[in-house]
């Protein structure tokens, strides 16, 4: 069975067995959960002034500066009827590649980040478990 998380405007399904994080600070609200080997999908709620194709360039620089030889390639889609706007970004980790889908949307007048990231071998088993967690966290929210 699922749990639920409701609290900050953002409402998601996650699995049970994974460990939930919530933070915040002052310029925004957000929760990361954990899968068990390690893996993490994160949301994080943005201010109404926040443009969201910004948002994913912002995180996509953060990245870069965490990781060398960053590979990634824009990426717009639809989840759950919502359009989305980001990236897909590939790299490597203590010699492990990894995977990281960062995508933004505006929903409700506020701007929404979201990042996924797992080693190559995890993302493969747990990939559809992020996508399950975004459409849960999408289909909730009013159309733009």
């Amino acid at each position: 069975m699922p749990a639920l998380f409701d609290k900050f405007g953002i409402r998601f399904q996650y699995p049970e067995n994974w460990t939930l994080e919530i933070g915040a600070d002052a310029d925004q609200e957000g929760v990361t959960v954990y899968s068990p080997g390690g893996g993490f999908w994160s949301v994080v709620l943005r201010g109404a002034d926040d443009d969201p194709a910004e948002v994913a360039r912002l995180a996509l620089v953060a990245l870069d500066d965490v990781y060398d030889e960053l590979d990634c390639e824009p990426v717009a889609e639809t989840i759950a009827g919502q359009e989305t706007v980001g990236f897909d970004v590939n790299f490597y980790c203590l010699d492990l590649t990894n995977t990281a889908q960062i995508r933004a949307i505006e929903s409700g007048g506020r701007s929404y980040l979201l990042l996924c990231q797992a080693e190559d071998r995890e993302f493969e088993q747990i990939g559809s478990v992020f996508r399950a967690m975004t459409t849960s966290l999408l289909s909730g929210m009013p159309k733009a």
